[in-house]
């Protein structure tokens, strides 16, 4: 506890060679087509002392529960791999009044996360779901800049109040002639597409309506990007990696490396936490998709889930190993070990 609240080390500082230390690994270096996965996590805790706890709506779930709720930014590479990037923690309005602090909504976090990425220069394409489709943060992006003087990318889910509904209405009118088919794989989906101005976006975008059958009437997904001139096929990939570069790492993190374990009621220690987490992850996806095996891994690791229980195997035979040989070779006393180890 003294480590994550006390201890004068920089958590930034640590995330900024995190992020530096990637770009060693050709793997993981980021790259024109690498795309930037905005998505917001709520972590479960129990305590609503905790800084910046509160109820919040689950829509997973379906129910309230007490969580932080942070927004993360993800990169995800050419290579299929992904590690987060940034994070903010949202506080809700009510707190932010009893704390006599300025309010900042999930819109304006988003911003935040984005002029970080920009003045990094990160490359690729920003992605996001319908939460973080509006005006202000698609504006915001178009108005952004890459080292080349290209303007930033973005491919965002369009469930837009209003916008949405209307283009949901023009979508069952298109008549089926129109709707070009579209495969990945096995899998067959049908498209219409239409570059279009839309109310409070100061630029031209390109709607993408998608069906399952090609006789459907209500779309499956309706996709919407500042990249008029990119295929579908192009739109559709920056799009799925999406849940690649936040819903894995999400669940992966909860899951492997607890990261809603942590129920300090200090917000410096809640964060330093948070990126320690994502320290634990990029050194384990660095281990994911190598041409060989390690040697103490055993086996190819695929996954975040497989990598942490590699590395929780060889932990624990090098603990048994070295306490085998205090007894044995060291003559120690079993009870002098188990002290050691913290078990007596």
């Amino acid at each position: 506890n003294r480590f994550l609240t006390e201890a004068p080390w920089d958590a930034e500082a640590l995330n900024e060679a995190r992020i530096d230390w990637h770009q060693k690994d050709p793997s993981t270096r980021f790259s024109e087509r690498g795309v930037i996965a905005i998505d917001n996590a709520l972590i479960d805790h129990y305590g609503q002392k905790i800084e910046d706890a509160g109820y919040f709506w689950d829509h997973v779930e379906v129910r309230y529960k007490i969580a932080l709720d942070y927004v993360f930014a993800n990169y995800v590479c050419t290579t299929g791999k992904h590690y987060p990037l940034y994070l903010r923690r949202f506080k809700k309005e009510v707190q932010c009044q009893e704390d006599d602090e300025e309010f900042i909504n999930h819109t304006e976090l988003t911003i935040e996360l984005v002029d970080q990425v920009c003045e990094r220069e990160i490359p690729g394409t920003f992605t996001w779901d319908s939460f973080f489709t509006n005006a202000r943060t698609m504006n915001h992006v178009h108005g952004k800049k890459d080292a080349q003087g290209h303007r930033r990318a973005y491919v965002g889910d369009l469930n837009w109040k209003g916008v949405e509904q209307k283009i949901s209405e023009v979508a069952a009118s298109i008549p089926i002639e129109d709707r070009k088919e579209i495969r990945r794989g096995d899998k067959r989906q049908w498209y219409f597409t239409a570059t279009l101005k839309i109310p409070k976006v100061n630029h031209k975008v390109r709607v993408v309506i998608l069906w399952d059958q090609r006789r459907d009437k209500e779309p499956r997904k309706i996709l919407i990007t500042n990249r008029t001139n990119w295929e579908v096929q192009r739109i559709l990939w920056v799009y799925r990696d999406r849940w690649t570069g936040t819903e894995t790492y999400h669940r992966d993190g909860k899951q492997e490396l607890g990261m809603g374990d942590c129920q300090l009621r200090d917000g410096q220690g809640q964060t330093r936490h948070m990126y320690l987490v994502m320290m634990a992850y990029s050194l384990l996806t660095s281990q994911l998709k190598q041409a060989r095996a390690r040697d103490w891994a055993l086996c190819k690791l695929t996954t975040i889930g497989e990598a942490s229980r590699a590395m929780l195997r060889e932990s624990l035979r090098q603990t048994l190993a070295w306490a085998v040989d205090q007894i044995v070779n060291r003559s120690r006393k079993h009870k002098e070990v188990l002290m050691q180890l913290g078990l007596a």
